[in-house]
């Protein structure tokens, strides 16, 4: 591949956007990248669910959920992560620290949270318990945790049965209609960290009991040592040992020695983190002294269950706790390389101190104009983004070794699921999804973390973008891993996107990463080609990916054979590879200033754009093509063996996607600076005039937009009109919450398919599906998802620089208000963040109808971040912790406050990022 060399001296790595006024917090940041002191080395890094992933499955079928059952986790040693509630651990997770509670009732120790699987619930899996994600500062210096632990006994079975009972029609039955939480008869238990050094962390339990009635609460902080000795021979077994009676020391050979001080009369288990065989399959257990030892002890009282030489590799201290009704007790630990002789002496101090630096670190990069319900949201979506990251380890090489599937070792029977990733190596910390519905990463979510994860921790987001592209990673052929129930499936090619994103801001600061946007680009070039070779194997410039992250949207699952036969062209897969090449131009352009050669690659990445955007709609009426005169829409295209064709008329999701490649540029700029990219473009349209005339309309091309700008696009300015018709309208797309997946035209009007006597429908539903298509939580099909709205946002301020401040459209339509696409772009993220905010009531949308959430003082601040959300009336749907993609608010609230449209017009570039200047980012009022 291609080395850019910098006309000039090369620029040492940037600092965060928030250099310019170094808080204490930026200051840790800065110490962690320039001189190394590991600020990040323990953090919320621990798995909120290992149970039920495909890493963990051994089984002949490939049943993740069944083969290792929450039922199991308590007993069984895991093999490639832990889990925890509420959980630290170091950043390999060879040592963690996590909450255990017992209410007194309960069947079980509350080890960790508690959720249905696909085959026990109506609406897919879901955790079925309540906690929120409040605080947290990049380097975990300081972080707080809220979990609601029921008084009277969890009711594991009522959940079970009764989502298991209800159809597809019929609402899930949730944690608070079991009605265990009435009267208040439940715990606050607030988890906090605060770090005196990088290797010191101080930890403050406090439980708070809301009911009637004194209550007594078991509190069993836990210690353990991931469980890394059982699987070869010879490997060393870590020590955790008691020092004095309220002391734990820690010994591993990588990560050294650590000290647990517990402060109080506690009493001090031990056991072993390991299999208790017995139970799980009526095996001697080869120790007494298992994984679930203190679920016996406690529990049962088995005295006999905990080792009484004060020794093994899982350690917990033991407090009964009476809290009286509306008071509180807390319970304070320190674990340290370097114990303090006074652990306790200043801890309140230290914690008042690091509180103070997060209190500070926000208010520098908060927006002085946000309200105070605003500020809520926008530092609870930020702390959910960094209280997501888990250690994520997988060995795919000796994974399939494990299950004698390897392709190129031993038999490589069967059909092992990511067999050919055998190359994959992952041993990182990673921005998860959701740590409990989805703990293993997926790339497209990913991307958009990184847009909100750059408003606190730049490193952080640009290390994320980079991992997917590492050898160890990425496929040889290279492909990106889409997720890990199957790292072949296709997700959308949005991190050059994302790469461009980050990039823009830190260069506006002063600070351009050169090889940071260099090395993503090789990356890229590789998984680019991949696209193209894999997904467009004719040649036509068409693409089918799959079903690229939008499950269940199409009448067919797109990543199976058609049961029809032929092949489907797709409007969303086309439109995102258009939006890719775009990216990748200008990414091409920038690196054309170091090294010239550039420029002949980003002309090829025009080229390739400009014909994708042809073959969306090819010059003549061969209605074999993706954009519909008729309808003024883009739709699918499906192609039978006889080579008929037929559009799927599905106003959806897929048919907005083609405005989100949209970019827009300064034809001056172009003009001085590329001079031979202008001359080899200006060849094109000589030789390809119907190709031109498909990204711009004749009076775009003669004169261009507004300041003689350009723009690149697949929805020149007449398609432009038309699909916004639709997207603007509120009885199609536009929601009072922002843009629905699926036109509400179809609620009345379903599309139907007839085949061999079945029927395929696609129906307006605007909260779960009603189908198993992709099982639960798998509904495009009307509500209202956080990533596609950020990029059509993203689009309309592209394209208003062109179209200037005279182009308006009708928002909404057939309203008689007009408004300009920058005013559009800031009514979509207004909608979009009104679903957290409170509205006249004092009531939040993203919890519907949920009385408790909505009026209860210990439960309407908190807020849930929901993976998508009620076509209607805004509630959260799905998984309720996926604050990854849907942490894109915290951006928007940051966004619109900061962004001017005279910034937009007045800006050489038009890419929003560009205008975000050194005081904005650091939070200062302009």
């Amino acid at each position: 591949m291609w080395r850019a060399q910098r006309r000039g001296p090369m620029e040492s790595t940037p600092k965060s956007p928030i250099d310019y006024i170094e808080t204490a917090e930026q200051k840790r940041l800065n110490d962690a990248r320039e001189q190394g002191i590991p600020w990040k080395k323990w953090g919320p890094y621990l798995s909120e669910r290992q149970w039920g992933t495909v890493r963990e499955d051994y089984s002949a079928d490939g049943n993740a959920w069944d083969y290792f059952s929450h039922d199991q986790s308590r007993s069984r040693a895991y093999r490639w992560g832990e889990d925890g509630l509420a959980g630290i651990s170091d950043d390999k997770q060879q040592l963690c620290f996590a909450l255990t509670l017992w209410n007194g009732c309960d069947p079980i120790l509350k080890e960790r949270l508690f959720g249905l699987t696909n085959s026990e619930s109506n609406h897919g899996e879901d955790v079925k318990e309540y906690y929120f994600y409040i605080d947290s500062t990049p380097t975990h210096s300081y972080m707080k945790y809220l979990y609601k632990y029921p008084q009277g006994e969890y009711p594991y079975w009522n959940l079970v049965e009764t989502n298991r009972r209800r159809s597809r029609e019929e609402m899930e039955y949730e944690l608070l209609d079991t009605g265990i939480f009435d009267e208040n008869r439940y715990f606050d238990v607030f988890v906090e960290y605060a770090k005196a050094d990088s290797e010191d962390v101080l930890v403050r339990i406090s439980v708070h009991n809301r009911g009637p009635e004194a209550a007594h609460l078991h509190v069993l902080p836990t210690l353990w040592f991931r469980n890394t000795w059982s699987w070869a021979a010879g490997k060393p077994k870590p020590v955790l040992g008691q020092i004095d009676e309220n002391k734990i020391r820690a010994s591993h050979l990588q990560l050294g020695d650590y000290t647990l001080q517990c402060e109080g009369a506690g009493e001090l288990l031990f056991t072993e983190n390991e299999s208790n065989a017995s139970r799980l399959w009526g095996q001697p257990n080869p120790s007494p002294y298992v994984k679930d030892a203190f679920h016996q002890y406690v529990i049962s009282g088995a005295r006999d269950a905990v080792n009484p030489s004060k020794t093994g590799t899982k350690a917990a201290v033991h407090y009964v706790l009476e809290v009286p009704a509306g008071g509180s007790k807390a319970v304070r630990l320190r674990l340290s390389a370097r114990p303090a002789s006074d652990a306790f002496g200043t801890f309140d101090k230290i914690f008042d101190s690091r509180l103070s630096d997060a209190n500070e670190f926000y208010e520098r990069i908060t927006p002085k104009q946000l309200s105070e319900d605003e500020r809520r949201v926008h530092r609870q979506a930020l702390a959910g983004m960094l209280w997501s990251k888990q250690y994520y380890y997988f060995d795919l090489d000796r994974w399939l070794i494990e299950h004698d599937s390897h392709p190129m070792v031993g038999s490589g029977k069967g059909s092992t699921r990511n067999a050919d990733w055998f190359h994959m190596l992952n041993s990182d910390v990673i921005s998860m999804p959701d740590k409990w519905e989805y703990p293993w990463y997926a790339a497209w979510d990913l991307a958009f973390h990184t847009i909100a994860l750059s408003l606190v921790d730049f490193d952080f987001a640009k290390e994320q973008l980079l991992l997917m592209l590492r050898n160890l990673y990425a496929h040889p052929n290279g492909q990106i891993p889409a997720y890990e129930w199957n790292f072949g499936d296709v997700n959308p090619p949005v991190h050059a996107w994302a790469t461009l994103f980050l990039y823009r801001i830190e260069t506006e600061l002063g600070r351009a990463d050169i090889r940071f946007l260099e090395r993503s680009f090789q990356g890229l070039m590789l998984n680019f080609n991949w696209w193209v070779n894999r997904k467009d194997p004719q040649g036509r410039n068409v693409f089918a990916g799959g079903f690229l992250g939008l499950d269940n949207i199409g009448v067919f699952d797109r990543s199976a054979p058609l049961p029809t036969g032929g092949y489907l062209d797709q409007a969303d897969g086309t439109a995102w590879m258009a939006f890719y090449c775009q990216c990748m131009l200008e990414i091409a352009l920038i690196l054309s200033d170091y090294d010239p050669m550039y420029e002949e690659i980003a002309y090829r990445f025009f080229e390739h754009f400009a014909w994708i955007a042809y073959a969306m709609d090819r010059v003549g009426a061969h209605h074999d093509e993706m954009w519909d005169e008729g309808d003024g829409f883009f739709y699918d295209l499906l192609h039978f063996p006889n080579g008929d064709t037929m559009r799927l008329r599905i106003r959806s999701m897929v048919g907005l996607l083609p405005l989100c490649a949209s970019t827009v540029v300064d034809r001056e700029s172009l003009l001085l600076k590329h001079p031979r990219f202008i001359e080899m473009i200006s060849l094109f349209r000589k030789r390809h005039p119907e190709v031109i005339q498909k990204i711009a309309s004749a009076e775009d091309l003669d004169k261009g937009g507004y300041m003689g700008r350009r723009l690149l696009t697949t929805c020149n300015r007449p398609k432009l009109l038309r699909v916004l018709r639709y997207m603007l309208d509120e009885n199609e797309f536009l929601s009072p919450y922002g843009i629905r997946s699926l036109s509400k035209y179809h609620l009345e009007h379903p599309f139907v398919f007839y085949l061999q006597g079945q029927e395929y429908k696609v129906q307006y539903l605007p909260a779960e599906s009603n189908t198993g298509m992709f099982g639960g939580n798998s509904n495009w099909r009307g509500p209202i998802w956080m990533p596609v709205n950020g990029l059509i946002i993203r689009a309309l301020l592209q394209m208003y620089p062109f179209y200037g401040p005279d182009f308006k459209v009708e928002c909404p339509t057939g309203s008689g208000n007009y408004m300009t696409l920058f005013e559009v772009a800031k009514e979509i993220a207004r909608r979009n963040a009104s679903m957290f905010l409170r509205d006249a009531n004092g009531h939040r949308p993203v919890y519907g109808g949920t009385r408790k959430f909505q009026d209860d003082p210990h439960w309407k601040d908190y807020i849930l971040f929901y993976e998508y959300f009620h076509g209607e009336n805004g509630a959260g749907l799905g998984a309720s912790h996926q604050t990854g993609w849907t942490g894109l608010v915290a951006r928007g609230l940051d966004l619109f406050v900061r962004l001017k449209a005279e910034d937009l017009l007045s800006a050489a570039k038009g890419e929003v990022a560009a205008k975000l200047t050194r005081q904005q980012v650091a939070g200062q009022k302009v």
